[in-house]
């Protein structure tokens, strides 16, 4: 088993990494509400693609758990049944976590990519920790650790029923991008401490604060960024998708917040840059960051001043995670100099 974990191991980030980015071709498209129930979709695995599988017909089969759209409102059906000729409403329950009950074939098949995306991403993690336990003896955190990774992964799909039933909430939307975050970084933590070869770096006192400092940014300029793209889901809503040009019509601080301080998270990482070439440090993923970083401002800038171009929002929001991720292993490399001294 401790032959096959690292690979299992980035198999399972890299899926981790496909939740987030279904998770935010979701957001984009406004597919968040495409299947208003949980675990299933309108009750069925795998989800209808017309209309007609959620109408009441005369004479047609419902299977219990299946939903109907009904008068405007969601209905479960109580169990198999075939209908008669009339509505017999006693057959039906209404569905009481939401009041949202409208059918998009387009939106909701994209939110079972993210859910599908989200299934093999926890079976892989689920794969991963048991084989964690090759290394109970040698390196026991791995265990624990792959075991965290499983139940973080639960409680996220957890939380993922609670932003479907809170018809998109705002906060509830912030804390589940938070969490695959904090999933990412146990990832990584995870791959590091199965690493057994390393590559050659040197220590530098200002190097390691600073790197601490900007990850910090980071963090700060994530969460503010989902206030501003709350703000932004906001104006969709009462705008449409036809005249995003005017989305950010007068915005909030938050936006101007987040956009000048791109500008302080900038400069802090070219000092890092910087540093490291100057003293050869040998942190090589710095030119990955940096070249990430620069992706993530042009990405901000086109959505300010281009109103918003296809799949702008998508890839601002998965460069950011991107973003995190290769700061949080850098600074997961340095720690590992100091500890071997």
């Amino acid at each position: 088993m401790k032959k096959h974990f690292s690979a299992i191991a980035k198999t399972s980030l890299v899926l981790v990494y496909a939740v987030i980015v279904a998770g935010a071709l979701v957001r984009m498209t406004g597919s968040g509400m495409g299947c208003p129930d949980w675990p299933k979709c309108f009750g069925y695995y795998i989800p209808p693609t017309d209309v007609e599988q959620l109408t009441w017909r005369p004479n047609k089969t419902f299977e219990a758990g299946q939903v109907i759209i009904k008068d405007q409102a969601l209905w479960v059906a109580k169990q198999d049944m075939v209908t008669g000729q009339t509505y017999d409403g006693s057959k039906f329950r209404a569905y009481t976590k939401h009041d949202y009950a409208i059918f998009n074939p387009t939106h909701t098949w994209i939110e079972y990519l993210n859910r599908l995306c989200g299934a093999l991403a926890g079976i892989a993690v689920f794969a991963m920790a048991v084989m964690s336990f090759g290394w109970r003896k040698q390196k026991p955190s791995l265990v624990w650790l792959s075991w965290f990774a499983v139940f973080l992964m639960g409680f996220q799909a957890w939380l993922g029923a609670t932003v479907v039933y809170s018809v998109l909430n705002p906060i509830k939307i912030t804390v589940h991008m938070v969490v695959a975050l904090v999933i990412v970084a146990i990832m990584l933590v995870i791959i590091r401490k199965a690493k057994t070869e390393f590559v050659g770096r040197r220590r530098d006192a200002l190097f390691g604060i600073v790197l601490s400092f900007s990850l910090v940014l980071t963090l700060v300029q994530v969460v503010i960024g989902t206030q501003v793209r709350q703000f932004v889901d906001g104006r969709v809503k009462v705008l449409g998708y036809d005249q995003m040009e005017l989305v950010l019509n007068d915005p909030t601080a938050s936006f101007y917040f987040h956009r000048s301080f791109s500008i302080v998270v900038f400069l802090v990482n070219v000092l890092l840059i910087v540093r490291n070439r100057r003293k050869n440090l040998g942190f090589e993923k710095m030119n990955w960051f940096m070249g990430l970083l620069v992706a993530e401002i042009l990405s901000g800038i086109a959505m300010a001043y281009f109103d918003f171009p296809f799949g702008s929002q998508t890839a601002h929001l998965v460069l950011a995670s991107l973003l995190f991720g290769t700061q949080f292993y850098l600074l997961l490399e340095y720690s590992d100099l100091k500890k071997r001294g």
